[in-house]
């Protein structure tokens, strides 16, 4: 099997030693996704412009600190999905929006960062789930979203099966299957694609302790929290800077 046809088999036993020398190590099994924070950010190139009108900077460094600026901020708050004003204020300020506009700026953040807009890819991401895939680890993404996850994410980072990107063996989107986290039973429609693995070896990466860490834990997974500035030390689960850790420790080279 050649290193590509390695990374599109999805069925592939995670203990194997893929074509390119690499090998699954035992923690998990399996490992699900969050999308938003973890696979995709709200576009920068779209926000960033946005907010400069109101003294924001532009880089996309400073945005990506926004997003988890945000969502520590939701956090914090024990903020429900549909409660944003917290993740917009956090957000803006993070980027360094004037003081006096700070108000307007969380308000056009609001009103502009649609569910489409959710489709910028992690760079580093993409780069781990290639090696991921590559060592024959299966995969699938659980998601709070609108009914655009699926197809955004077909467009640069993966898709169910083969494909041009990498290969997961399912995609649950909360508006069409009818739950979302934190009911924990969203699971329950990507676990079925896992049923050779014991859930407790499966570990579940998001971004949204309400959401994803409350709602994973109840359904019997590994919980981990993609946590790259530290906003959550000495917090109770485990936590990872980027799923790059999670592949380094993962895939092994033989």
């Amino acid at each position: 099997m050649s290193s590509r046809n390695a990374a599109l088999d999805s069925t592939a036993s995670p203990n194997s030693v893929a074509a390119d020398g690499s090998s699954m190590a035992t923690r998990f099994d399996a490992v699900l996704f969050d999308a938003g924070g973890v696979l995709v950010l709200p576009d920068p190139t779209v926000l960033a412009p946005l907010l400069a009108f109101y003294g924001g900077e532009i880089t996309i460094d400073a945005h990506r600190r926004a997003h988890y600026a945000g969502m520590a901020a939701k956090s914090r708050a024990g903020s429900s999905e549909g409660e944003w004003l917290i993740y917009d204020e956090a957000y803006v300020a993070a980027v360094g929006v004037r003081d006096g506009d700070m108000g307007e700026a969380a308000d056009v953040l609001n009103r502009t960062r649609t569910p489409d807009l959710w489709r910028w890819p992690i760079p580093e991401t993409v780069a781990a789930l290639g090696r991921l895939a590559a060592a024959g680890i299966p995969m699938g993404v659980v998601s709070n979203a609108s009914g655009q996850v699926e197809g955004s994410l077909n467009r640069s980072v993966c898709q169910v099966g083969r494909g041009a990107f990498i290969p997961m063996r399912c995609i649950v989107d909360s508006q069409v299957v009818g739950v979302e986290k934190p009911d924990p039973r969203i699971f329950d429609f990507a676990l079925p694609y896992f049923a050779e693995f014991d859930p407790k070896r499966i570990a579940y990466v998001g971004d949204s302790v309400a959401m994803d860490i409350v709602s994973s834990r109840a359904a019997g997974l590994h919980s981990i929290l993609i946590d790259p500035y530290a906003d959550h030390d000495g917090a109770d689960f485990e936590r990872i800077s980027s799923v790059q850790v999670l592949a380094d420790e993962l895939v092994r080279t033989v």
